[in-house]
């Protein structure tokens, strides 16, 4: 069953950490901001790859929000109260099991992909600030040139390797333990959001422009990066509730 305001809840705190936490869901969804200059720096221009972008921007936002409104609106539609946070393993059933495992394949490749493009803002800051740090070390430095057969040579940095591999492994156990998804969806989501999406472009834009202080413009963006990092931070208190609820439960 269901109805028009939502997942009922115990009690009117748990129905506000129940909207916290599809805040942070909400915020986990639209997290391409990590990569949005890492893709305009490769275009070509012309035409300028800022107009480029905004119509890219444009159109992955309509379509993706289409689609999330279809799954979030047509799963409680047809289950209600009883819509799973996973829709791929949360109904205890699994036929028809190619359909299922079709479709674990498939999240499984988009996160192979997805999870090498996200991750690289990290990778290249950690990976400069060592090169910068310690300019003389072989080991963080230095190249190996490798050349296996039928391959053509490629370069090897073992600082590299030890620390994209030490990175995916402590992900992965930190996931192996809290296997919660909705909950860790929402924590990484209010994490992300608002430093990534909203502050830095807000006061990019104020430098780039010059807005001076205390303008209309000047007011506005400020009170608009205040409201999200406040809305944030509630999804984010609200996320971890939640995650310590089911963890404790």
């Amino acid at each position: 069953m269901g109805s028009i305001t939502g997942v009922s809840a115990s009690s009117a705190i748990d129905k506000v950490w129940n909207i916290s936490q599809a805040l942070g869901d909400i915020a986990f969804a639209f997290p391409y901001s990590l990569i949005l200059l890492e893709i305009q720096d490769t275009l070509k221009s012309p035409p300028p790859e800022n107009e480029t972008m905004k119509k890219a921007s444009t159109i992955a936002l309509v379509v993706t929000t289409f689609f999330y409104i279809c799954c979030g609106g047509f799963g409680y539609a047809a289950f209600g109260e009883n819509t799973p946070g996973n829709l791929l393993t949360g109904f205890g059933f699994y036929e028809p099991y190619w359909l299922i495992d079709f479709a674990n394949a498939c999240v499984v490749l988009h996160l192979l992909g997805g999870y090498q493009v996200y991750s690289q803002p990290v990778f290249a800051t950690i990976e400069k600030w060592f090169a910068d740090k310690y300019p003389n070390s072989e080991f963080i430095n230095h190249n190996f040139s490798i050349k296996l057969p039928f391959l053509p040579a490629f370069g090897l940095n073992l600082f590299r390797v030890c620390f994209r591999t030490a990175y995916v492994v402590s992900i992965t156990v930190i996931s192996i333990i809290f296997p919660y998804f909705n909950q860790v969806i929402g924590v990484l989501g209010a994490l992300n959001f608002w430093p990534l999406t909203i502050y830095f472009p807000v006061e990019m834009y104020l430098r780039q422009r010059n807005v001076e202080a205390w303008t209309t413009k000047w007011i506005m963006l400020r009170a608009f990066s205040f409201l999200v990092f406040f809305l944030a931070l509630f999804a984010l208190i609200g996320s971890v509730e939640e995650l310590i609820s089911a963890k404790l439960s």
